[in-house]
């Protein structure tokens, strides 16, 4: 990314935030390892209500999406790419279906999001971002980015936070 002057709307042109930190403080928790020989040292490990998370990131995170495109007045089909916080590619597909059902879309573009999940892993708060550096250089077979295209950000992380992103590439 670099730094250039416009006379049209460019880079973060919206954004739509949502906390649920205090409703769902109880999905995370510190606690022993499953694993008897770790659990042994008595170390803290981070836990969480997986299938609870997978509800609340399914139920909340294409409507949070939506409302930052609504606020744009933008429709989800001016948008060219969804990057997604890389951390379950099936929940991460299900949001988007979950997305575009909300324009009464039934099918999703082929190409619209890219996935690092199956050989970068979950690199918690950078997989966007990589995942944006990754496209935009041209990294990924059959994902492009261009100027004027509109992009969405989005992410569900712990504390139950969800923030989504309206950028348009200059």
């Amino acid at each position: 990314m670099e730094a250039r002057e416009s006379d049209s709307p460019v880079g973060v042109i919206g954004h739509n935030s949502r906390s649920d930190a205090l409703d769902y403080a109880n999905m995370l928790r510190l606690g022993y390892s499953y694993n008897p020989e770790l659990a042994e040292k008595k170390d803290y490990f981070l836990k969480m209500n997986g299938r609870r998370l997978y509800q609340y990131a399914l139920e909340n995170v294409p409507k949070a999406i939506k409302a930052g495109l609504d606020k744009l007045k933008l429709h989800i089909n001016e948008v060219s790419k969804v990057l997604i916080h890389q951390a379950n590619g099936k929940m991460d597909d299900a949001i988007l279906k979950r997305l575009f059902h909300l324009y009464d879309l039934k099918e999703v573009p082929q190409h619209i999001m890219p996935m690092t999940i199956s050989w970068l892993g979950n690199s918690s708060v950078a997989t966007v971002p990589t995942l944006l550096d990754i496209v935009t250089r041209g990294g990924m077979k059959g994902q492009t980015i261009k100027s004027g295209d509109n992009i969405v950000l989005a992410s569900v992380g712990a504390g139950m936070n969800i923030n989504s992103i309206v950028y348009r590439i200059p």
